[in-house]
């Protein structure tokens, strides 16, 4: 039998993960959004989200971050320098390197869209003390590292049907 302890965790730790799903699924369709109003695919506009985040990237590692194939990187590539948002250029300290960075007028184009949410964001990070603030970056960080773990477990090769029933 669970102690009132154990089920009162278990409970929260349930109405946790369901707030993060609902959260991340209005992130995905915040996203989307945002992708419709300036003429991206809503993984292109998270993608070129990574490259600004992380600075320059190479296609290879931007594959690492998102999943996808090294071929899905290349086009995607393609499309935000269509549309001007991000460029290929030489890493200058390895010249076989071809590294995507975002171009400024991406962040000039995008930045305003997510003006009324920033604001709105502020007003709930007000809500709460630095300390707790610390707790929910600390949650958040190690929220990320899961989900880089686990583009990288979907990542992995089918495994051989050989000599399976």
């Amino acid at each position: 039998m669970m102690s009132r302890s154990a089920a009162d965790k278990a409970a929260l730790v349930a109405a946790v993960e369901l707030a993060l799903r609902r959260m991340s699924a209005q992130g995905v369709m915040i996203s989307q959004a945002v992708a419709n109003k300036v003429g991206l695919a809503s993984t292109d506009l998270e993608c070129l989200d990574i490259i600004y985040l992380e600075g320059p990237v190479t296609a290879g590692r931007l594959a690492a971050a998102t999943g996808l194939t090294t071929g899905a990187i290349t086009g995607l590539v393609d499309r935000l320098e269509k549309a001007g948002f991000a460029r290929r250029r030489r890493d200058p300290d390895d010249r076989r390197k071809v590294l995507v960075e975002a171009l400024p007028e991406a962040t000039a184009r995008i930045a305003p869209l997510y003006g009324a949410l920033q604001k709105a964001m502020q007003g709930v990070y007000a809500r709460y003390s630095k300390a707790e603030l610390a707790l929910i970056l600390d949650f958040t960080n190690r929220c990320q590292e899961v989900a880089v773990q686990e583009i990288a477990r979907f990542g992995e090769p089918p495994r051989s049907r050989q000599g399976t029933a």
